[in-house]
């Protein structure tokens, strides 16, 4: 009341010291609320370590949402050092209760060994509850795991259903998996028009991979009308949001002039920001225009460069990227070449 000045004055001092004797009398909700003043600076002075002092006694009553939120502080190592063994403790803590995030986090750790020792069947156990209780992530990993066979036999059938329970409440993960599997008719019978009705609910929602692949049917009219101003409309969403092989294929476009305006800069500026985002088949491209020099491009020829860019992509097992750099080596000098490492794993460590 004081807090809020609900009937009485505002008077936030008053109203910590009433928070203060309720957590101090043991009442949980009291206990939580006076960790989030702690933890925000509301009322008092912003102080972490008071924050999880206060949580932990809230947590240790029991209250499953108390708990999550006590294991994600020890998972990101917010207010405590991180500790993956103490995060999971408390997240399976709250994971037994039935708090369904907890047990999709209880999943995740199991499937990695994180905090806990790397264990499939329990990792499976955590996820299918947390698809049954309804979390939409949790259904959607459930369906992956069956359509390909990772703890679980492999049941297309089944992905399907619990790829669709995700789709329907809007995951745009599930939408845009559901699209494969109507197109291809896994688990279902093979049906182009509900695959690219999946498609499209994926890909406006933002889903950067759908919005490239509905894009390239605009482009090859495969199961839709081809419709050139859709196919640009998409492509550019998808690189924009950092799709690799969205960007390279703009910047190929911008190159030649196909459906955009012939821009030799904006080639330049997709295929550099396709590059940047690791995508192998783009930075094999880049090392090409620094091994050649392309003046209409602006690119002078820099093998250095090229050397990095080469060496970036064959660390992803592109093997014509390995074999350039391997030329390349050979005129290079060994100065030239240990620069040219040394950017590499500059730019590895971004």
């Amino acid at each position: 009341l004081y807090a809020r000045g609900q009937g009485v004055d505002k008077d936030e001092e008053e109203a910590v010291d009433w928070i203060h004797k309720a957590a101090e009398q043991g009442y949980a909700s009291a206990m939580a609320h006076l960790a989030k003043m702690y933890s925000k600076g509301q009322g008092v002075p912003q102080d972490p370590a008071e924050a999880v002092k206060w949580l932990h006694k809230a947590a240790d009553q029991g209250d499953a949402k108390l708990q999550y939120s006590l294991g994600q502080m020890y998972a990101k190592g917010q207010g405590v050092p991180k500790d993956d063994a103490e995060a999971f403790k408390w997240l399976h803590k709250a994971a037994e209760q039935g708090h369904p995030r907890a047990q999709r986090s209880v999943a995740y750790r199991y499937s990695i060994g994180q905090g806990v020792p790397k264990d499939d069947a329990k990792s499976v156990k955590w996820i299918r509850k947390a698809a049954e209780s309804g979390l939409p992530d949790a259904q959607f990993r459930l369906g992956e795991r069956y359509a390909t066979g990772q703890g679980v036999p492999k049941d297309d059938a089944e992905a399907v259903k619990w790829l669709r329970k995700a789709a329907d409440q809007g995951d745009a993960q599930a939408q845009g998996r559901l699209f494969d599997m109507y197109f291809n008719g896994r688990g279902v019978s093979q049906d182009p028009v509900e695959a690219v009705k999946w498609l499209r609910k994926a890909a406006d929602q933002g889903h950067d991979k759908a919005q490239f692949v509905l894009a390239l049917m605009n482009d090859n009219g495969q199961g839709i009308p081809k419709d050139d101003a859709e196919f640009v409309q998409r492509l550019r969403k998808a690189a924009e949001q950092g799709d690799g092989k969205a960007q390279l294929v703009l910047a190929e476009r911008y190159s030649n002039g196909e459906g955009v305006p012939k821009n030799y800069a904006e080639a330049m500026k997709w295929l550099r920001k396709a590059a940047e985002s690791g995508y192998p088949e783009a930075q094999y491209h880049l090392g090409r225009l620094y091994a050649q020099g392309v003046l209409e491009l602006d690119v002078s020829k820099d093998i250095v460069e090229a050397h990095k860019w080469w060496s970036l992509a064959a660390t992803q097992g592109h093997e014509k990227a390995r074999k350039e750099r391997d030329r390349l080596v050979q005129d290079m000098t060994s100065d030239q070449i240990a620069e040219a490492e040394r950017k590499m794993r500059e730019w590895a460590k971004k």
